[in-house]
């Protein structure tokens, strides 16, 4: 079983309008509506590939009841835990003439200590019998910052591999606390390391102590620094299309072959190849599973010597 933890989850919203012009009223042409928040996106995505998967963190209020409903019509098994606060939303406002995606997000519920108690305990107990677990997205208001850290080292004593997907300070102190594995994008890396030079940057957050780091960058691929050494792995091709959740199925993928203990050339491919398929889905944060096959055996995965 692979545990995903979503503290901050989220319904997602998308409209779609003809063309977004500010300080003017618009006809929604589409609207999609689905259980969001990092986590989550990653738990679909490593249960479309047939992986056990179990959700955990927080969902309150009647937007948390809809999440929830909506959750329970998929293969992931709800572990979250009652918030008296509502369950936040995010907006997305895609253009479809140009293509643009304007996000609005809401900041979350205030979680109690009380609550966070309980999430620890459920969070401790879900651990006996994960073959994995992921940590992933933003801190809820009341959430203190080093909470990322405290569940890495509760993953640790457990003896269950750990991926911190986050950003900011909490990435900063989570990554003291000796992951597995960390995911960051460009920009997050740069703000942990102070450089915006990949291979410097990856070396420099693995000596910070993540076991392994792997670093997005878009659509040129992922970089990793493993202790078997440094990777290179990137689509046969650029992909154009939405990237929303892109990063997610990369996480998934990492995630799948970790369960499956496989090598690490086999872990990125899988990560390129759904994070490609993502952008190429259309339906944003899904992957189209035809790309999906037809990329993993294309993506270029070399070792780096510099």
């Amino acid at each position: 079983m692979i545990l995903t933890v979503t503290l901050n989850t989220a319904m997602d919203l998308t409209y779609r309008v003809p063309a977004l012009t500010p300080h003017a009223s618009h006809r929604v042409t589409q609207v999609i509506e689905r259980p969001g928040g990092k986590g989550l996106n990653v738990a679909r995505v490593l249960a479309a590939l047939g992986h056990e998967t179990v959700a955990t963190g927080f969902a309150g209020g009647a937007t948390g009841a809809v999440l929830r409903e909506q959750l329970a019509a998929t293969p992931v098994r709800d572990e979250l835990v009652e918030t008296a606060g509502p369950t936040r939303r995010t907006v997305a406002i895609v253009d479809t003439a140009s293509g643009d995606t304007t996000q609005l997000n809401e900041p979350g519920p205030t979680v109690t200590a009380a609550e966070w108690t309980v999430f620890r305990t459920r969070f401790t107990a879900l651990l006996d019998g994960a073959t994995a677990v992921a940590l992933c997205g933003s801190l809820p208001p009341g959430i203190h910052v080093g909470a990322y850290a405290e569940l890495v080292r509760l993953a640790r004593t457990a003896g269950v591999p750990v991926l911190l997907d986050t950003s900011g300070e909490p990435l900063r102190r989570g990554i003291a606390a000796r992951p597995d594995l960390v995911k960051p994008n460009a920009d997050e890396l740069a703000q942990l390391t102070g450089t915006r030079d990949p291979l410097r940057a990856t070396r420099e957050a693995r000596g910070r102590g993540a076991r392994t780091v792997v670093s997005s960058l878009g659509p040129d691929g992922l970089l990793a620094a493993t202790p078997e050494g440094l990777w290179r792995a990137a689509p046969p091709a650029a992909v154009k299309g939405n990237p929303t959740g892109a990063g997610d199925s990369a996480v998934a993928g990492l995630l799948s072959g970790l369960a499956d203990d496989a090598p690490w050339p086999d872990r990125l491919s899988r990560a390129v190849a759904l994070s490609a398929a993502t952008v190429l889905s259309p339906v944003a944060g899904e992957f189209d599973p035809t790309a999906y096959e037809e990329l993993l055996a294309q993506v270029r995965v070399t070792a780096v010597t510099a």
